[in-house]
């Protein structure tokens, strides 16, 4: 998880993951008030967690990688709480990162006693996924909409809501946040060729966002 303590302040100050309209929409789905509480999963630069916090909720922060800085280190598949201890659990611009996408969906379901949201990058092609491995060899996959709706039912969740929202990522801050230069930098280049803009300075992705609730059944 060095990898990923190195790489700490720049998805801290990461546009990407620090604003936006997909993340004002998860914060409001994960039914912010005071005194709920929240597991922020996979914290990264604890953008979800922040947010959550400034609106009244108890959010306990959760990762992996000491540099994240997050309350609990521990893997999305190995969750440390017992079942049901969250009313909200949020995982944003990480399950493309979980090495068993049914098992850490499973743990975030199991202790949630109400709700599951998550944002991710949606998988639109072959050459995209190449091209996020190449930039980033932690990159396990993008899922589609109906994987997501699959994962989650098969969690015992009820999907409620989803939307997607297209995202600009400006191309040198995005290979630089990994240390993506040189032959494999232009390579990436090359591969997303067909989702940069005109100026070839950025390029297109799109992200869902998706609540579920947990099944009364």
């Amino acid at each position: 998880m060095k990898t990923w303590s190195d790489r700490a302040q720049a998805y801290r100050e990461s546009p990407t993951h620090r604003e936006g309209s997909d993340l004002d929409l998860l914060v409001e789905w994960c039914e912010p008030a005071v005194g709920v509480k929240a597991l922020d999963v996979a914290t990264g630069g604890g953008h979800v967690a922040r947010r959550l916090r400034g609106r009244g909720c108890e959010v306990v922060s959760l990762d992996p990688s000491p540099g994240m800085q997050a309350d609990v280190l521990a893997r999305a598949e190995d969750i440390p709480f017992e079942d049901g201890s969250f009313d909200v659990v949020v995982s944003r611009i990480a399950p493309h990162h979980f090495g068993d996408i049914r098992a850490a969906i499973a743990e975030m379901a199991r202790v949630s006693n109400r709700l599951v949201v998550i944002e991710d990058t949606l998988f639109s092609s072959e050459r995209h996924e190449a091209a996020e491995r190449l930039r980033d060899p932690t990159h396990v996959r993008n899922y589609t909409e109906d994987e997501w709706r699959g994962f989650l039912s098969e969690a015992g969740l009820e999907v409620e809501h989803v939307e997607s929202f297209e995202k600009t990522h400006a191309l040198e801050d995005w290979l630089a946040r990994t240390g993506c230069e040189g032959e494999e930098a232009e390579r990436v280049r090359e591969l997303l060729a067909d989702r940069m803009t005109p100026d070839r300075a950025a390029w297109t992705d799109k992200k869902i966002v998706i609540r579920a609730r947990k099944s009364l059944s």
